[in-house]
C-alpha cells in the first residue's frame, strides 16, 4: 500500500527533475536528446489515459505534456533520451490505460518543440 501513496505523492507533489545539463548530439560521446509529438485514437478519453501516461513518463524519466483534444484522441509531447522515448512510446502504443484501447498512433519527431523539465497534465 505504501507504493501507492508514494505514487499518489510524486503525482500531486512532483519534483522537479532536471534534464542533464549537457545534452549532444552522439557524435561527441554525450546524451542523445529526442523530442516528439504523440496523437493517439482509440478509447483513450475518460478511461484515466493521461494520468497513466503520466505515470508511465515519471516511472521512464521522460518529461512533456499530455492532453485532451477535442476531437477524442489525446495529445502527447515528450522529451528525453532517445532509449527512453522509444520505451515511453512502447508504453503509449500499448495503452497505458487498463481502461483505455489504442486503436492508432502517430509518432512525429520534432526538434521544434519545447524541452521540458517534468511530465504534466493539461487539461
Amino acid at each position: 500500500m505504501s507504493s501507492f501513496f508514494s505514487i499518489v505523492k510524486e503525482f500531486l507533489f512532483p519534483v522537479n527533475k532536471p534534464i542533464e545539463s549537457s545534452i549532444e548530439d552522439n557524435s561527441n560521446g554525450g546524451i542523445s536528446m529526442k523530442k516528439v509529438s504523440i496523437r493517439v485514437t482509440g478509447f483513450v478519453q475518460g478511461v484515466g489515459f493521461r494520468y497513466s501516461t503520466k505515470l508511465v513518463a515519471d516511472q521512464i524519466g521522460v518529461y512533456g505534456i499530455v492532453r485532451n483534444e477535442s476531437d477524442g484522441s489525446v495529445y502527447i509531447e515528450a522529451n528525453g533520451e532517445e532509449e527512453k522515448i522509444d520505451k515511453f512510446i512502447e508504453k503509449i502504443r500499448n495503452s497505458p490505460s487498463p481502461s483505455g484501447q489504442v486503436d492508432s498512433i502517430n509518432v512525429e519527431e520534432l526538434s521544434s518543440l519545447p524541452v521540458r523539465d517534468k511530465f504534466t497534465i493539461s487539461n
